[in-house]
């Protein structure tokens, strides 16, 4: 019913009606509106509330017919299976009561591998003898201990002794041939070599700080002369690296990592970067992975 504010009705009963009329539509809209507002509190609630004020206590009566039916049946279950609950309660609480084992941290044994040194530290013969008869005691067993010891590098000078033999005529002079070296005429021995390229490629250690390394054993060898060294290993090496690399190419999947690295520059201020390729792959799967590491 439309109401006109410049012409309202003269009778008295009619303004009752349109009151009444009002408060019924007025009760009519409060009613959507308190639903709204009871959902979104209990939403709010779910939402950034505590945890246990997330669910209503009303809702737990819904379970009460459930509750109340196996308490029933619980009362009204016959003596002999109460042992049978009575034992199933006790194992539940043995096994509530037995904690799980903690894994041990003791000391791994050391590998059979390692080379022992046995050093023992016996008494003295005096003291082998007995306090009370004064007789010698008999050895009944022994104490034996690991520890773990590191014997440093050391450096040696192999002397290759080739003695000569002449005939008493002068008919010429013999001697032994001389073993063939990692590099003609060089220095270095093949254990060199390899400790220097196992600590430069595979311990990332530069040579400028193995420089400093072997001055503290009494030995100068500039980083230029191990970097021709290298040079020379890798031309030693190379027909591997390259048989390598055709398995790697025969691969079913070959995986590379271009990754820049960053080295030094002496006519440079900064370092500069070096584009490193890394192949990955086998030919067969039973056959262990190949990695191959380039520099251009």
């Amino acid at each position: 019913m439309e109401i006109d504010p410049h012409n309202l009705p003269s009778e008295v009963n009619l303004p009752h009606q349109i009151v009444l009329q009002l408060l019924q539509a007025v009760e009519d809209k409060d009613q959507p509106l308190a639903r709204v507002q009871h959902q979104l509190a209990q939403l709010l609630r779910y939402r950034y509330g505590q945890k246990r004020e997330r669910i209503d206590e009303k809702q737990l009566f819904l379970f009460a017919a459930q509750i109340i039916a196996a308490s029933q049946r619980a009362s009204a279950a016959t003596p002999s299976e109460e042992p049978a609950a009575d034992s199933s309660s006790r194992a539940d609480s043995k096994e509530k009561k037995e904690k799980p084992k903690r894994r041990g941290h003791g000391r791994k044994p050391l590998p059979e591998s390692l080379e022992r040194r046995r050093v023992v530290f016996d008494l003295e013969e005096s003291q082998r003898q007995c306090q009370h008869r004064q007789t010698p005691m008999q050895k009944i067993g022994e104490d034996v201990s690991e520890r773990l010891e590191f014997i440093p590098a050391s450096l040696q000078v192999i002397e290759e002794v080739r003695p000569k033999y002449a005939c008493a005529k002068a008919c010429g002079v013999a001697a032994a041939e001389k073993p063939a070296a990692p590099i003609e005429k060089g220095l270095p021995g093949p254990g060199l070599l390899a400790q220097v390229a196992v600590s430069k490629y595979g311990d990332h250690l530069p040579l400028n700080r193995m420089e400093s390394i072997f001055q503290r054993h009494g030995v100068e060898l500039s980083r230029k002369t191990m970097c021709d060294w290298m040079a020379a290993c890798a031309e030693l090496v190379s027909p591997v690296w390259e048989r390598m690399k055709e398995v790697v190419l025969t691969s079913k999947a070959v995986q590379t990592d271009d990754t820049p690295v960053p080295v030094l520059d002496r006519e440079r201020i900064r370092t500069r970067t070096r584009p490193d390729l890394d192949l990955c792959g086998r030919s067969q799967p039973s056959l262990h992975r190949l990695r191959l590491h380039g520099q251009s």
